[in-house]
């Protein structure tokens, strides 16, 4: 990323589920120094980047836009298609999800109603909003999946990512470990399997440890197939977040997944954290699935 292109004004456009969060997100952003427009009509999103484009003042702004608008999943991808080519703005995209038990919970809790649902069953109107939602969450820059956070871990998250303070401090690393029959993280950079790698669940001593346990770490530290697999990740891993952080990146996602993500995913991802920690980077390391029922 050239000068000129690390000074050119941001929009993050944000959209995604009823419910996901969009608010919160909205209201993070704020804190972390961003101007926020919320239900932007579509058909005005390319007048109102020209007048980012031209202002001095808004380097950093995001806009809010879902199915509040009619027509929303219609207009709205040849509008964000044209918006990305326009020159002299970087636009990006994050779309917000959440299960459909964590949906219906936040509704629930809220009394809020779906926009979706109106005599129907809430359930049907959750299912066919992301039916409908499904192209414009194709053309995401990112997807953020909301269910594991709460209101307050989910404002932490962004005002970690987006904080406009952030472009003058180095690249923040998030290393992930999770279970694949949980689901693959869906704001992952780089993914790796260590499902290959002999499995402490199947020794009886080890099963109900996980992998910060030292009895697990020495476990698999035995194994050549561990050291080669982890050597050659740090290398991969070594040779692309300086380039990442090059481009202009302000975080990344380094996710490290095995069948439950308990054991071997775990291990490796505080080896890698660890690792990634002593080449000077700031290093955050999250057990998504750790505590998963067994």
């Amino acid at each position: 990323m050239t000068r000129i292109e690390r000074r050119r004004p941001k929009l993050l456009v944000i959209t995604g589920l009823s419910g996901s969060g969009k608010t919160h997100v909205s209201r993070a952003l704020e804190d972390a120094g961003w101007f926020c427009v919320d239900n932007l009509p579509t058909a005005l999103v390319p007048s109102f980047a020209d007048l980012v484009r031209r202002s001095p003042e808004l380097r950093h702004t995001a806009l809010v836009v879902d199915l509040r608008e009619r027509g929303f999943p219609e207009s709205f991808p040849e509008v964000y298609r044209a918006l990305k080519l326009r020159s002299g703005l970087q636009a990006s995209l994050v779309f917000l999800e959440a299960d459909d038990p964590t949906l219906l919970r936040r509704f629930s809790e809220t009394r809020r109603p779906h926009p979706l649902s109106g005599r129907e069953p809430l359930a049907l109107g959750i299912r066919a909003e992301r039916e409908m939602l499904r192209g414009v969450r194709r053309l995401a820059d990112a997807i953020l999946d909301t269910s594991r956070f709460t209101v307050h871990e989910l404002r932490d998250y962004v005002r970690e990512r987006y904080d406009t303070r952030a472009e003058s401090r180095r690249m923040l690393v998030l290393v992930l470990s999770f279970g694949y029959k949980y689901g693959l993280p869906p704001e992952a950079d780089l993914v790796f399997d260590a499902r290959f790698l002999a499995n402490p669940n199947f020794v009886p001593k080890l099963r109900r440890l996980t992998g910060s346990d030292s009895k697990v770490v020495a476990f698999l530290r035995r194994k050549p197939e561990t050291t080669a697999f982890l050597r050659r990740v740090l290398g991969l891993v070594g040779y692309v977040l300086p380039r990442h952080e090059r481009e202009g990146r302000s975080y990344l996602t380094l996710a490290v997944g095995c069948t439950g993500g308990r054991h071997r995913s775990v291990m490796l991802a505080n080896a890698i954290g660890a690792a990634v920690r002593k080449k000077g980077f700031p290093v955050r390391v999250e057990h998504r699935d750790v505590n998963q029922a067994t």
